[in-house]
């Protein structure tokens, strides 16, 4: 009873992970497709694989931004959506980077804590795992993935 009522001490950042890194959550490998795939692939994948988000790539393969599955789908309710429709029309793009705003580079050797600072830092609710030089997209890190890491190891 006493568990259930006594407040859980507030840890100090990083502590909570014990030096964990990206490759120690597990995630399943991401799952790409062109800007110029039909729609209707798309949902198909995100619907066999239980995705949220699927990073799109422009023609040499580089991340351009993300299909959002839940919008999707509000968007075929709507009538604002066909099957038929290219993955391009639907993309939310990335912004460029520059050098006042660069990319923040998200591999499977980033630090937990780091991570958890992209997305509180950046109010976003998952990043592309990619390799250091950004040319491939290995897995998409959630902010639910950051909380069942915390709760498993306990």
């Amino acid at each position: 009873m006493d568990k259930d009522i006594t407040p859980t001490p507030s840890l100090p950042p990083g502590v909570k992970y014990r030096g964990a890194v990206v490759e120690d959550l597990q995630l399943p490998p991401a799952f790409c497709l062109p800007h110029d795939a039909p729609l209707h692939l798309a949902i198909e994948a995100a619907y066999e694989r239980e995705f949220d988000q699927l990073p799109v790539l422009n023609d040499r393969r580089k991340p351009i931004g993300y299909l959002d599955v839940q919008a999707i789908k509000k968007k075929f309710a709507q009538g604002k959506a066909d099957e038929s429709d290219i993955l391009s029309q639907h993309t939310t793009h990335f912004p460029m980077s520059s050098k006042t705003h660069p990319y923040t580079v998200i591999t499977p050797l980033t630090p937990l804590e780091d991570l958890e600072e992209f997305f509180s830092k950046n109010g976003v609710e998952f990043a592309l795992v990619t390799d250091p030089e950004r040319k491939w997209v290995m897995a998409v890190a959630t902010k639910g993935d950051l909380e069942t890491f915390v709760k498993r190891r306990g």
